[in-house]
């Protein structure tokens, strides 16, 4: 006797049953791969949106120590900034502050903290400036002072 249409039914039906194994564990691993990548990314707009810093200086009057103009820097964000050269760029008046020109006076600052920015006083000549800073996240501030 010959293989009878019962039997190419069965052949089929677990050809089937492999294809669609198959498929659905593909579905299952890009399904997790994007929920992942999206809770990552939620994570990342989360952490953005609780970092927030001001420049709170008069911009009449900036304070000069010892060669060093002083920019007060302050935490109004829930989360806690790291203030180092790495994490932060200054542009005055369009132009990148080398890193060397600039220094915090703390290495992080809690909410509703402060640090003092200290940039070069060779940099600045008098006049009117505008203070460009990024931080984190790329969130930025800019400050327009006068010398």
């Amino acid at each position: 006797m010959g293989f009878s249409l019962t039997g190419t039914h069965i052949i089929f039906f677990v050809a089937s049953v492999i294809v669609a194994g198959a498929v659905s564990g593909v579905f299952v691993a890009v399904t997790l791969n994007v929920t992942s990548s999206l809770s990552e990314k939620g994570n990342r707009i989360s952490e953005q949106l609780d970092t927030e810093f001001k420049i709170i200086n008069d911009p009449n009057n900036i304070p000069l120590l010892s060669g060093f103009y002083v920019f007060y820097l302050k935490n109004i964000g829930n989360r806690e900034i790291t203030t180092t050269n790495v994490t932060f760029q200054i542009f005055i008046d369009g132009e990148i502050i080398s890193i060397k020109n600039y220094n915090f006076s703390n290495n992080s600052i809690s909410p509703c903290e402060y640090t003092m920015i200290n940039v070069s006083e060779s940099l600045l000549n008098s006049g009117y400036h505008k203070m460009r800073l990024i931080g984190p996240y790329s969130v930025e501030d800019e400050f327009i002072f006068e010398i």
